[in-house]
């Protein structure tokens, strides 16, 4: 009885305040980094499906032009750096799902796909 008054007392002293609230943020804050995206990714290519993609790209014919040189890996394990991805069966087995675009303007980030593991990686600009 006198430990559910003193709990009582404190409460009182002290009301318990409710967190603020934060709000839902959907899509990415800000630009995407594509030296930053590496590990499992799934290309999506249904248009209907691009809202739930995390960044858009565009396959770059000319690797002079393309901001990250690609090395497909076979093994997940080996895709820890930039420019080194296992390209993943399924969005729902990716780290990141990426929407293919055949129009420049609209990608966030432009790849072209290299057979040589010592050139992947981000360009600097």
């Amino acid at each position: 009885m006198l430990a559910a008054l003193l709990v009582a007392g404190l409460l009182a002293l002290h009301p318990v305040l409710p967190q603020p609230r934060v709000p839902f943020v959907a899509a990415p804050v800000g630009s995407v980094e594509p030296c930053r995206i590496y590990g499992s990714v799934f290309l999506e290519t249904n248009p209907a499906r691009r809202g739930f993609c995390f960044g858009t790209v565009y396959l770059e014919p000319e690797e002079a032009f393309a901001d990250v040189l690609v090395y497909r890996e076979d093994n997940k394990l080996f895709a820890d750096k930039a420019g080194f991805w296992y390209l993943a069966t399924g969005p729902n087995f990716a780290d990141y799902v990426l929407f293919v675009t055949d129009n420049r303007a609209l990608a966030d980030f432009s790849i072209q796909y290299t057979d040589i593991r010592s050139f992947a990686g981000c360009r600097r600009r």
